[in-house]
Formats: C-alpha cells, structure tokens, sequence
C-alpha cells in the first residue's frame, strides 16, 4: 500500500516529477510513524472515514527535493511509500524531548485517492544522525515551495483581469499632450 503514491524505480529511489530536484537524501535509518484519524475502509482507495484510526510504522529512507518529502520503506513494512507535496504540509514541528532523540512531526494535507485523511500527522526520527540540519532544509524548501505556489496562483488570477482604457472624452479636464492641466475639484 502506497499513501500519497510515490513511484519508486527498480532500487526503490523516487522517480523525479519533471524538473525536480534533490536536496538531500537519508539512505537509511529513518523511522516514520503515521497517525491517521478516520482513516478509509481497508481495500478501499476512497477517502474519507468509517475504517477508524490507524497508525502505521515503517523504517526506510527519506529524500527531500524542492517539490515533495519522500519516504520508501525497507521491505516488510506496512505500508510501501509516503510521498508529501510540500505545500500540504500544513504545520511543522521541532520536538526536544528532556529523555529521548529529536524528532520531527508534521500534519498532512491529503491528496484526492491518497490514502490519508484530514488530521494525518508524521513522526520523523533518525537513528544514525542528527535531525536538525534536515528539518532546517525541509523548513526552508517548505517556505520556498509555497511562496512558488502563491507566485503562480497571483499570476493565473492577474491574467483575468481586464486591460484599462482611458474613458471617453466626457470629463472637463483638458489634457496637453495625455497630461492633465487643471487640478481636480476642491473638497470642503
């Protein structure tokens, strides 16, 4: 089972969403904890709830592009990949535990078909290296990711608007050259 579907190659790598790149990848040691609320019906791929809380554990390797968070699980596993956009990831957070590892957790916005229902949160821990380094590129390639997103929803909106014309020659303003000459009326 694949929860946000990533397509993986022969050695269990991703396959690249066109002009994607890679920032850093963890080959091994990577735990991952899935908390799903309401999740779907087992054998069934449609979201939405009736199948009760799951929660999914998997140890495996993680990659970060500029695109998307990334996980495929080692073999056995109860789930076979995680794949993350990373503008639906809704909330990060930094966990110091006083006695314990560091690790990362975060909250899903769910793909359509995906699996994975509102509410999902991810568990990251390293076993062999320390975290905040990754969770520093992950934050920074998050913010870039979204401020792309919002570049591109500004520009599709800005290409509906209307182009401007001058009105027609009703006003008492005379122009000289496209200038206005006389100062706009007074207010009391």
């Amino acid at each position: 089972m694949a929860l946000n579907w990533a397509m993986l190659n022969a050695n269990r790598a991703p396959v690249p969403l066109p002009n994607e790149m890679t920032i850093t990848t963890i080959d091994s040691g990577v735990d991952i904890s899935l908390s799903i609320p309401d999740a779907p019906p087992s054998g069934s791929s449609t979201a939405g709830g009736s199948g009760g809380a799951k929660k999914l554990r998997a140890t495996g390797k993680v990659w970060l592009t500029d695109k998307r968070f990334l996980f495929a699980t080692d073999a056995g596993s109860s789930f076979d990949s995680l794949s993350v956009p990373l503008h639906a990831i809704l909330m990060t957070r930094f966990e110091q535990p006083t006695f314990g590892a560091n690790y990362l957790t975060f909250q899903v916005k769910p793909s359509a078909d995906g699996g994975l229902t509102d509410g999902t949160t991810v568990e990251v821990r390293f076993k062999e290296r320390a975290m905040f380094e990754f969770v520093s590129l992950l934050e920074k390639s998050r913010e870039r990711a979204i401020y792309m997103k919002r570049q591109i929803q500004e520009d599709e909106s800005e290409e509906g608007l209307p182009t401007y014309t001058m009105p027609a020659e009703s006003s008492t303003v005379s122009l000289v050259g496209g200038v206005p000459v006389e100062n706009p009326p007074s207010y009391d």
